[in-house]
């Protein structure tokens, strides 16, 4: 099993060409250097290669001053094609969300109070890994497939893993035998 720092965007250099366009981006455009104060981490099915078209550069943060963090993310990125930031308030707590494009590649910023290593788009980045690691190829190639047809990445992974329940509680518990 290869193993992959996550934390550190350098593996996206040496992967598939989509991972590399979106290490070419976050670098040229120093994204992950002007959101610094904030952990950010690439997370999501482009880093472990289970993206399908459309697919996003999903980035996750955490802060607790959402309004000083809007304002970076106005500051940095509104010029790009399709901005937007939005805060919502999700069980009490209030999440940023903001979403631009840069050369035909959308990228979603999601801030929470969580650090980003304990946010549920890390863990389930991490879990999913673990379990395309050791399934292979075929099973990697069935998970696309599902997402082709409309599934969402942790409902794809309980289908092809015949998990019940809530996929995105449920696949976090899963051990292999």
């Amino acid at each position: 099993m290869e193993n992959i720092d996550f934390t550190a965007i350098a593996y996206l250099e040496k992967g598939n060409a989509l991972q590399q366009k979106t290490f070419r981006i976050i670098s040229e455009y120093n994204i992950l250097q002007k959101l610094e104060g904030y952990d950010p981490l690439v997370v999501g099915t482009i880093p472990i290669n289970i993206d399908v078209e459309n697919s996003d550069v999903d980035i996750i943060l955490q802060t607790n001053n959402v309004e000083k963090l809007q304002d970076i993310i106005l500051l940095h990125f509104q010029q790009f094609d399709d901005f937007s930031v939005t805060v919502n308030e999700k069980e009490s707590e209030r999440i940023l969300v903001s979403n631009f494009t840069i050369d035909n590649l959308p990228f979603e910023i999601y801030a929470s109070s969580i650090p980003t290593n304990n946010q549920n788009g890390y863990l389930h980045m991490l879990k999913e890994y673990e379990i395309l690691q050791h399934l292979g190829e075929d099973f990697r190639k069935k998970i696309i497939h599902l997402k082709e047809n409309g599934y969402k990445t942790e409902p794809a992974f309980c289908k092809l893993l015949n998990i019940e329940g809530n996929p995105y509680i449920e696949l976090l518990d899963y051990e292999f035998d």
